[in-house]
């Protein structure tokens, strides 16, 4: 085991399994849904408004979605919107809790060379519930050394988490594909922040690039991962 980093953590949605992209396909299906009270446009900025408002009440996850629809669905048509739309958008989010699991590219193979050489632990947020089924969907529970379920991704949580599976944040590794969540947290913890890309990103995880920090990297897929955990230590 190299001499600087001795756990690396791993974000899941959007990082291992595809998970945005089904938040857009029913934002396309409210969208349709409320066509005749408002423009996609204005829909799409008031139902981010409400996401942001119910962060503190509903967390992440399928369920703050669906209650930030209904919630806008209401807002927009002035507290008419038609019972049929409510049970569709209810119906919709089932539909998202059922969904089957997909891998992205190299995500097992890169957790698998990672518990080769360092502990790996599971950091995500969001519903417990839905998490945890899909990590069990996964088939990649048993590469970890640790799940960490949480509430928000802050420093103070990446520390906490690096101190009980690890040997603190300074020899830790953060992987994932939210610069706001996974990376800048992480380095302002101590430790290092690998920025993987992914096609669909949520507004509310923009942040900005931490660029001039020298425990910043950032590679094109999960198959460069080893490369760069040998070459990090």
């Amino acid at each position: 085991m190299g001499n600087n980093v001795t756990i690396i953590g791993f974000d899941a949605d959007d990082t291992l399994w595809h998970n945005e992209r089904f938040f857009r396909l029913t934002q396309d299906r409210f969208t349709a849904l409320l066509a005749d009270h408002a423009a996609p446009d204005d829909l799409a900025r008031r139902l981010l408004d409400a996401e942001r408002r119910n962060l503190g009440h509903y967390g992440y996850g399928i369920k703050g979605f669906v209650l930030s629809m209904i919630e806008t669905a209401i807002e927009v048509t002035d507290g008419r919107v038609p019972a049929g739309v409510i049970a569709e958008l209810m119906a919709a989010g089932r539909e998202m809790l059922a969904h089957p699991i997909e891998l992205l590219p190299d995500a097992r193979a890169a957790v698998e060379a990672a518990a080769q050489t360092h502990r790996v632990v599971l950091i995500t947020k969001g519903d417990l519930l839905d998490q945890e089924r899909k990590l069990a969907q996964s088939g990649l529970g048993e590469l970890f050394h640790g799940v960490e379920i949480v509430s928000e991704k802050t420093p103070a949580v990446y520390r906490r988490i690096f101190e009980r599976h690890g040997d603190g944040a300074d020899r830790a590794m953060m992987v994932g594909n939210s610069m706001r969540s996974d990376v800048v947290p992480s380095i302002e913890a101590g430790g290092w922040g690998v920025h993987v890309p992914h096609d669909l990103v949520w507004e509310i995880e923009r942040a900005a690039t931490p660029a001039h920090s020298p425990r910043f990297r950032e590679i094109e897929g999960l198959a460069q991962l080893p490369e760069l955990i040998a070459e990090i230590g």
